[in-house]
């Protein structure tokens, strides 16, 4: 999905762009403090299935192009991808190093990540994605890439299993705020068994600058303190391996992370 803050694309990701004040943070979709709330999502939580629906309501109505993946916040595509690209030519300097030969775009809406990053990067790239109107814009859009282009899972984060130890990297962006606190622990050890030897998994995503989660009732999603995420991946036995905040965003904006983890057991 797309999502909160410049999300990625598609149904599962969290929505676009955020953007947050010094006295009471604003989230998802450029919205106006009455419509964002901050505080403890429980009450928004207590019922998954409803937070799932909602969710995915939401994102069947959003256009098929890249502002709509961007909460119309498509201007910022290109800042967005050079960070990226950086970011992993930093992974690549890791040792071990991931392969080349296998990634996966999680939440990947239309496949402007897919396009734009990983596409010119790997063998081939498999994307999931829950909103199917996506999935046909992605297949339709990635045709060209051929082989290169893998299968398009049509289905949500929270469902996915992927196949173990096939990827070099898995790239989740702005989508985890569409997952529980729960499902987003478990989505982490799927993809640790999912990861290739040496492998990495990739998330960028919208952080509070605050100790509170900022709920977004209209797409269904929230945005976390990257303490708690990071207590999250604790709890999923992922390790940060490195860590750093994209640049050149509106300052209205989220702070964005980019956090490559790899599993606490090495494979």
């Amino acid at each position: 999905m797309s999502s909160n803050m410049a999300s990625q694309e598609g149904s599962t990701t969290s929505t676009p762009i955020e953007t947050h004040s010094s006295v009471e943070p604003v989230t998802n979709n450029d919205q106006s403090e009455n419509n964002t709330e901050c505080y403890p999502p429980n009450d928004l939580l207590s019922d998954s299935k409803s937070y799932y629906n909602n969710a995915k309501n939401y994102w069947s109505n959003v256009s098929p192009t890249v502002d709509g993946m961007l909460g119309g916040f498509g201007s910022i595509s290109f800042i967005d991808i050079r960070g990226s690209e950086q970011f992993l030519k930093h992974l690549y300097k890791q040792k071990p190093a991931p392969g080349r030969s296998r990634a996966l775009d999680c939440g990947a809406g239309i496949g402007r990540i897919s396009k734009n990053l990983l596409l010119p990067l790997f063998d081939h790239v498999d994307l999931v994605e829950q909103d199917e109107h996506f999935c046909q814009t992605a297949r339709t859009d990635l045709a060209d890439y051929g082989t290169k282009l893998g299968t398009v899972f049509n289905e949500g984060l929270q469902d996915f299993i992927p196949e173990q130890g096939r990827y070099d990297i898995i790239w989740a962006q702005w989508v985890l705020g569409h997952l529980t606190d729960e499902d987003t622990i478990q989505f982490f050890h799927r993809c640790t068994n999912a990861l290739a030897r040496g492998g990495m998994m990739v998330i960028k995503e919208n952080f509070t600058t605050s100790n509170v989660v900022d709920v977004d009732r209209t797409d269904s999603s929230v945005t976390r303190p990257l303490l708690q995420m990071k207590q999250l991946l604790k709890q999923a036995n992922m390790r940060v391996v490195k860590e750093q905040r994209q640049t050149s965003f509106p300052k209205e904006l989220y702070p964005v992370y980019m956090l490559a983890l790899r599993p606490t057991i090495k494979k």
